[in-house]
């Protein structure tokens, strides 16, 4: 079955609705009033599993439902939602909505017509199901024993393993009626090491829109329990940072989470409909170095930020944000394009049923350049070479940011030397842009961890880069002067 079939059976059906039942609940949110009123319908199945020192500590399963309803009346959003999806609590959450969003607007239906995704970019079937119980702890056990296995100074391990499996059915009276169904896996491990007094963390892991048994491919569980512990005896041995301007060579891969954070979201529409974003009015004009192109892709096979549809029922695709550095589009939603006279980029994103969508992003990530990652090294004479980040934040209207390199090392007369701890990356989002000197030609994605928060939801997403060459970035660092 297709996704539109899953989610007839999984939800229509045991309603006894049809297009017809949709389209006059549709219509009873309507007025002179409403722009656009929507049904988003939703049943996720999700579990969660961890062990702590070989022990089982959590197993937990849980199923979700329930349908939102959303009148949308210019700028002002009417939304309601129900746990229960009952033709009654449907009917009340549409006239709750109707009545909070009831000035301005035009008001004018279309027929839903079915439309299944144009595309299919991961399978439909749970991947919860595609391991028994005992597998999925023999799984976390033997990530456990690889990193043990890896250095006696490993002390503590904590793997964790989680799925879900969302159906979702949207229909609006702008005629949509679609579906999706996604799976969603990610394995995660963290290491203790201690050496004398000293005690450091390491992490790694990965995941995407597929099943359990991706883990068991290409010696996955083996190079994510090495890799945790390799972070981890190399903080073992790190300097503490220097502070100071200096030029910064990010690694590829998930280094471009400084990317999403710094600049992917004052890209998006809302922020930018309201000029509350450092970007706000600025399609057109030159905002980064001519060797950046930024883009958003929706539409990459099973990549935990991919998605066949929005959850307003547009089709993902693939945006250029910034051309060769110049700004040339904003993510949008619905609501946000119409405001801005454009049409939806297919980014309209919500965490659940419990919220109303909003422009996000999905893999955001900059393209390949000319540079061998060598090269990029050995132009350096004194530097930092940050390879993963921590946390972070970010003020959308000024674009001033904060990082925290989890891992980085030293570049001394065109090398990367001693590792270093506690360096933080300090700078504005669309300053750094302009600041890219070289751009590598070793394009990664990251291994498919990435979770974006905004306005209390959080959603999955991705992000990519090539090495890069940043001048005249300022690290703070925890060094003695």
């Amino acid at each position: 079955m297709d996704a539109l079939q899953i989610a007839r059976h999984n939800i229509l059906s045991p309603l006894g609705f049809d297009e017809r039942q949709l389209q006059q609940a549709l219509d009873g949110m309507l007025s002179r009033s409403i722009d656009l009123a929507e049904l988003y319908f939703e049943i996720t199945r999700a579990e969660s599993w961890q062990l702590e020192d070989g022990i089982v500590t959590e197993g937990c399963h849980n199923i979700d439902q329930g349908v939102a309803a959303r009148a949308v009346s210019a700028e002002k959003t009417g939304f309601a939602y129900s746990d229960e999806i009952l033709p009654r609590a449907l009917q009340q959450a549409g006239q709750a909505a109707k009545a909070i969003a009831k000035l301005g607007g035009k008001g004018r239906s279309l027929k839903v017509t079915a439309k299944p995704p144009d595309r299919v970019l991961y399978s439909a079937q749970d991947p919860i199901g595609s391991f028994p119980p005992e597998q999925k702890v023999e799984l976390l056990r033997s990530l456990d024993a690889e990193a043990r296995h890896a250095d006696p100074r490993v002390k503590q391990v904590i793997a964790s393993l989680t799925a879900s499996h969302r159906v979702m059915l949207v229909a609006a009276s702008d005629g949509t009626f679609t579906a999706d169904t996604r799976p969603l896996v990610r394995l995660h491990v963290n290491v203790v090491v201690e050496q004398g007094i000293r005690r450091e963390t390491g992490a790694s892991g990965g995941g995407g829109r597929f099943d359990y048994a991706w883990f068991l491919e290409a010696d996955r569980v083996t190079s994510f329990a090495r890799e945790a512990v390799r972070q981890a005896l190399l903080n073992l041995e790190a300097e503490e940072a220097p502070a100071g301007t200096m030029t910064v060579v990010l690694g590829p891969g998930w280094p471009g989470i400084l990317l999403h954070e710094a600049i992917g979201h004052g890209l998006e529409g809302d922020f930018n409909r309201k000029g509350t974003s450092a970007f706000s009015g600025r399609i057109g004009e030159r905002v980064a170095s001519p060797l950046c192109t930024i883009v958003d892709d929706g539409t990459l096979t099973e990549r935990r930020g991919s998605l066949n549809v929005d959850d307003e029922g547009t089709p993902t695709q693939c945006t250029t944000l910034i051309e060769n550095g110049i700004l040339s589009a904003y993510l949008q939603d619905k609501q946000n394009a119409k405001l801005m006279g454009t049409r939806s980029t297919g980014n309209g994103r919500r965490e659940s049923y419990h919220h109303r969508p909003m422009p996000r992003m999905t893999n955001t990530y900059m393209l390949a350049g000319p540079h061998e990652p060598a090269e990029i090294t050995a132009s350096v004479e004194h530097g930092l070479y940050a390879a993963n980040f921590g946390g972070g934040q970010v003020d959308i209207t000024s674009g001033k940011f904060v990082f925290s390199a989890s891992e980085a090392y030293l570049i001394e007369k065109g090398k990367v030397t001693h590792p270093v701890k506690g360096a933080t990356l300090i700078g504005n989002g669309p300053d750094v842009l302009t600041r890219v000197s070289m751009v590598g030609n070793d394009w990664q994605l990251d291994p498919g961890v990435g979770t974006c928060g905004k306005e209390g939801q959080q959603v999955p997403v991705g992000v990519g880069q090539p090495t890069l060459r940043i001048d005249g970035l300022t690290v703070g660092g925890t060094k003695a002067s």
